[in-house]
Order: C-alpha cells, then structure tokens, then sequence
C-alpha cells in the first residue's frame, strides 16, 4: 500500500461556550465552501488531542483545553462509483474555551460562533456530523458541571 492510500487520522476541535460551538468555512479542497469543526492532520508524536487545540489556534486564533475525546468516526470521500479518492478517521475532541476571538486563518474563510442546538436547521452547508457532534458537545458539558 502507498502511504497516499492509507487512511489519514484528523482531529477536531469542538469548543463549548456558553450553548455555542465554534466553526469554520473550509477555504481548500476537500470540502471548500462547507462549515465544519476546526481541525485537520495529526501530525507524528502529536496525539490527536494536541492536534485539535493546535489547529483551532492556526484556523480560529482562539484557544481552548483539551477536556476529552468526545466521539470518532470515519469520512470517505468517494469519486465515481466504487472509487475512493481519501479516507479520514476523525477524532473530536471536547474543548473548554479560554480566549480569543474567532478570526479565520489558515485554510478558513470565515469562522465564528454558532448555536449548537440550530445547527441542523441553519441552512449553513455543513460537514457530515457537525450538528449530531455539537448535539453530543451540548450534552457531555451538561454532564461534566452536573
């Protein structure tokens, strides 16, 4: 197998604050134009929960903490029938806020705040996930100061 063909490991950040949750717009293919979670490679001796925190501080300027890993699942992206052009195994990690204002940066056109519990409904063209993820951040917050 060519290291092109294996599997790439990505992390998320998903960062609760006051019922809210930060996105960004992707600048860069794939998924240019969609609205998801900051996030991307994990990078060699760098466990996924560092990722998140490092890349939603080169997407958002925000920084958080790590808390915890929230969920995982896998996105593949297909072309044509059968044909598999990347494969990504997402973890998303839970993040407490500390400061910053979302400003885009990096591969982000836009980034900012948005209510977790409207995302499905929002009309924002949005990642796989995003809105069952925010739910699930919306839900273990709520467990965590209980």
């Amino acid at each position: 197998m060519r290291q092109s063909d294996a599997p790439v490991l990505g992390a998320i950040a998903v960062v609760w604050h006051q019922g809210k949750v930060i996105l960004v717009q992707r600048r860069n293919e794939p998924s240019a134009g969609m609205w998801g979670f900051p996030g991307g490679h994990v990078e060699l001796g760098e466990t996924a929960m560092d990722a998140a925190v490092r890349e939603l501080a080169e997407e958002t300027g925000v920084t958080a903490r790590a808390v915890e890993y929230l969920t995982r699942f896998d996105v593949i992206l297909r072309r044509g029938v059968g044909r598999i052009e990347r494969q990504y195994h997402l973890a998303a990690v839970l993040c407490e806020y500390l400061n910053g204002t979302p400003v885009p940066d990096d591969d982000a056109l836009q980034a900012e705040w948005r209510e977790a519990g409207t995302l499905a409904g929002s009309g924002l063209d949005l990642l796989d996930n995003v809105a069952d993820v925010a739910l699930m951040a919306q839900a273990r917050w709520r467990d965590l100061r209980a």
